[in-house]
């Protein structure tokens, strides 16, 4: 009688800050930056995690790593190499573009693209992107070498790829608001906000310096009491956290996570590094708004209603293809109260389409070779037992405690972080120590050392001297 063989599960590695099931205290998520600069990146890549595991399929991060160097291990270990991306058409990521099309143009397995979108204004107008096209046109010919077809976030970016050439294009949104599969529902529980009600709102430095949104967080933090703003960057997160205040966001002072603002000062602001504490908690809010497009998702997946308030064209073209209550930035009134907001959203678009939306996508996911757990799995119950059975750590508040055991909490972990550096930097010496004697050549000098362990040290030292 032959023996069974065994099948080995199908091994995807997905390009993510972390793993959903990673849980890291605070200090040690924002040191190394799980979040890659922004928590709703994390909002994106926890779906596709959870939408790709299946019983055949094992989903791996890859903690942002584009090492091309590893481009035969990857080759060696993984099935396929899922990309969820956001706004990557954009002049500032171009460098990280170049990277992941060296990375992939040296793999041999499939390139998956999922909901990449183009970043220019809301009138669509490609012309600052010009630039970068060589750069655009290497990366998109590198995954469809390797794939059957590119996922984009809306109707300009499809265009705009178009233009280019290239048909293998297809409009899928972003694989966030699939993160239950076919059930959406987002209803009014109340018939109009009131002073009592719950509102979050959110918004980039550049939302409410210069396009009139810290104004608008103003007037509603003056009229709703229980008003809460949520952050998204790394910095809004080290400024809650430890107080930080070298990053140059730093002088916006009209956010709420700067120290000096009065919702700080109130304990009303939060930033969340798990995507699963941030749903949760905004299931007890009646209402959110603002420029963040996946702050107002995690509010959408918790049932909550919301309403975008569109700054470019990633966040138009995204609301348009889902059907999200959406407002241009550029054309809120001075006056302007989220109740109004609240009274003329409409989420029947949103819910009503949405079916027809998600088998998109998964026939999307079905055209490049990719199971869905929905169709192949238990629907995702495994991976929600999962996360049920870790402890996450609540949403960053502000840091206006004086106490002991706020400072023990903080200093415990710098204490242990210093100590790690320094045993590091001592096998570092030893290590080039010994390199050197091999070689015959004269050691380093302690200065070079002592420079090695100022710019370690840097981190640390800034929240010692910002944390208060």
């Amino acid at each position: 009688m032959q023996p069974t063989e065994v099948r080995r599960a199908r091994r995807i590695l997905l390009r993510s800050g972390k793993s959903p099931f990673d849980v890291f205290p605070v200090e040690e998520a924002l040191d190394q930056d799980v979040i890659a600069t922004n928590s709703g990146n994390l909002i994106f890549s926890d779906a596709s995690h959870k939408i790709l595991e299946t019983p055949g399929t094992e989903v791996v991060s890859n903690t942002m790593r584009t090492e091309v160097a590893a481009a035969g291990l990857i080759n060696e270990e993984y099935d396929a190499f899922v990309v969820p991306l956001a706004n990557a058409f954009r002049p500032s990521f171009e460098a990280g573009l170049k990277r992941l099309t060296r990375l992939i143009s040296r793999l041999k397995i499939p390139v998956v693209v999922l909901g990449i979108g183009a970043q220019t204004g809301l009138n669509y107008n490609a012309a600052r992107l010009k630039p970068m096209e060589p750069a655009v046109r290497e990366f998109v010919s590198a995954v469809l070498d390797r794939s059957a077809s590119i996922g984009v976030r809306g109707e300009f970016t499809e265009k705009y790829l178009k233009d280019m050439g290239f048909s293998d294009v297809e409009v899928i949104g972003c694989p966030s608001l699939f993160m239950y599969g076919k059930e959406l529902a987002v209803d009014k529980r109340t018939p109009a906000l009131t002073a009592g009600s719950r509102i979050a709102v959110n918004g980039s430095h550049s939302a409410v310096q210069k396009q009139g949104l810290g104004k608008v967080i103003d007037r509603a933090h003056a009229r709703y009491p229980h008003l809460t703003f949520i952050g998204q960057n790394l910095s809004d997160a080290r400024q809650l956290h430890w107080r930080d205040l070298s990053h140059p966001n730093a002088a916006v002072t009209a956010i709420p996570t700067h120290p000096d603002h009065p919702m700080y000062r109130e304990d009303k602001v939060r930033v969340y590094v798990d995507p699963v504490t941030w749903i949760d908690d905004l299931r007890a809010y009646d209402f959110s708004f603002g420029s963040r497009i996946h702050g107002n998702i995690a509010a959408l997946l918790a049932g909550t209603p919301a309403t975008v308030l569109c700054g470019d064209s990633r966040t138009l073209e995204l609301c348009r293809y889902f059907d999200i209550p959406h407002r241009r930035i550029d054309r809120l009134p001075p006056d302007l109260d989220p109740a109004q907001l609240y009274e003329e959203a409409d989420f029947t678009g949103l819910t009503g389409g949405h079916l027809e939306r998600f088998e998109r996508f998964t026939g999307f996911l079905d055209r490049n070779d990719l199971e869905n757990t929905f169709t192949h799995g238990d629907g995702g119950a495994g991976f929600e037992a999962r996360m049920k059975e870790l402890a996450f750590p609540a949403g960053i508040r502000p840091w206006n405690d004086a106490d002991l055991a706020s400072l023990t909490s903080r200093f415990g972990w710098m204490q242990s972080r210093i100590t790690e550096l320094s045993l590091d930097n001592a096998q570092l010496k030893r290590e080039l120590e010994r390199g050197t004697a091999k070689q015959g050549t004269a050691a380093p000098s302690t200065s070079v050392y002592r420079r090695a362990r100022r710019v370690v040290g840097r981190p640390i030292r800034r929240a010692l001297q910002s944390g208060r």
